[in-house]
């Protein structure tokens, strides 16, 4: 289905549509920055007691008919960026977006703002909080970093209009590895089901990644995943450890888990490239595969970080060997589809 708007119905609309939306963006961008900047008046001012409101969340969330959750945040950001003026002005001028400055004030003082604001200049919105993590990594001693991160430990849930329950976490970056490798290995080691439409009757679609996660999530927590092996990888560089994804982890946590726990260490050059790894077989080395992951990162047919395989190009049966030049990720999606064409041809 396509949605068509026209100039003469939107005479806000000049230009391209991308046009368009860039200026309702930066029209939201600035009326955000006076809305919160508002809300942090009302707070100060305690004008909101005049209606009986428990908190000045409280009042917004009923005034401007939103979440308390999305209230607070709004009076949070408000407050912090009555502290933050470089960040303030960034955010008015439209140099910072309100995802930015979201990021940006939990991290960011007086007396380090100037690096944090040219730091998110530089940076996508996607990229921002990985690079802020490792800025406080580079900028805390290995006990402040533990115990920020213990204390920051969540486990939130609520339920949905449809009547599921909706769940969030926040837990240390080695914790919170543990647990969702511990969901990948449920996954890739079970089938999923196929689904089901509301008469019961068995479809050909299968369960989303998201969906099969849920599954082993419920299967671990009720003991079903049995006893499961799971490795974390650590990334060993100059400037410190990291797990896969990139989050930072404090040398202190790698010295104390070392004597107990199974680690594999990716080892980085002085150019940051990891080390490759080369070898007859035809199945890669684990030490291939983390070569070839680190390089690749992500599917390089559809860009997916879930469920990583590692495919020949040539083809072993082609090249008889397994060497990380001739290894390429791709999903297990794209892999089979890969393979599937192949044959056909």
């Amino acid at each position: 289905m396509s949605v068509a708007l026209s100039t003469e119905s939107d005479p806000e609309v000049a230009g391209t549509l991308r046009e368009a939306v860039m200026g309702a963006g930066a029209r939201w961008t600035a009326a955000h920055h006076r809305l919160l900047k508002l809300i942090a008046a009302l707070d100060s001012s305690r004008e909101w007691t005049l209606d009986g409101a428990v908190t000045c969340a409280h009042w917004v969330a009923d005034a401007l008919d939103v979440e308390i959750s999305t209230a607070r945040e709004w009076l949070r950001i408000g407050r912090a960026l009555g502290e933050l003026t470089l960040v303030d002005k960034a955010f008015a001028e439209g140099r910072l977006s309100y995802s930015k400055v979201r990021a940006l004030t939990r991290v960011a003082t007086a007396e380090n703002q100037t690096e944090l604001c040219e730091l998110a200049q530089r940076l996508p919105a996607g990229r921002l909080v990985c690079a802020l993590a490792a800025w406080q990594a580079r900028h805390e001693t290995p006990g402040e970093t533990d115990a920020r991160q213990h204390a920051s430990r969540f486990v939130v849930w609520r339920m949905d209009v449809d009547g599921t329950i909706i769940g969030s976490f926040r837990l240390p970056p080695l914790a919170a590895a543990m647990l969702t490798t511990a969901i990948d290995s449920i996954v890739r080691h079970r089938r999923p089901d196929a689904s089901a439409d509301a008469s019961g009757a068995v479809t050909r679609r299968w369960p989303s990644v998201a969906q099969q996660r849920a599954d082993a999530l419920v299967e671990l927590a009720t003991g079903g995943g049995g006893s499961i092996s799971t490795e974390v990888i650590l990334h060993v560089r100059g400037d410190g450890c990291s797990l896969d994804d990139g989050t930072p982890v404090a040398g202190s946590v790698v010295q104390r888990i070392a004597p107990d726990a199974f680690l594999r260490a990716l080892i980085h050059d002085a150019r940051g490239r990891p080390i490759d790894a080369s070898g007859r077989r035809r199945h890669p080395s684990v030490r291939q595969q983390r070569v070839v992951k680190e390089r690749d990162r992500v599917c390089i047919d559809c860009g997916a970080t879930d469920f990583i395989e590692y495919d020949h190009d040539p083809p072993f049966d082609q090249s008889g060997q397994t060497v990380v030049a001739e290894l390429h990720t791709r999903c297990w999606n794209c892999h089979h589809r890969r393979h599937k064409n192949e044959r056909r041809e």
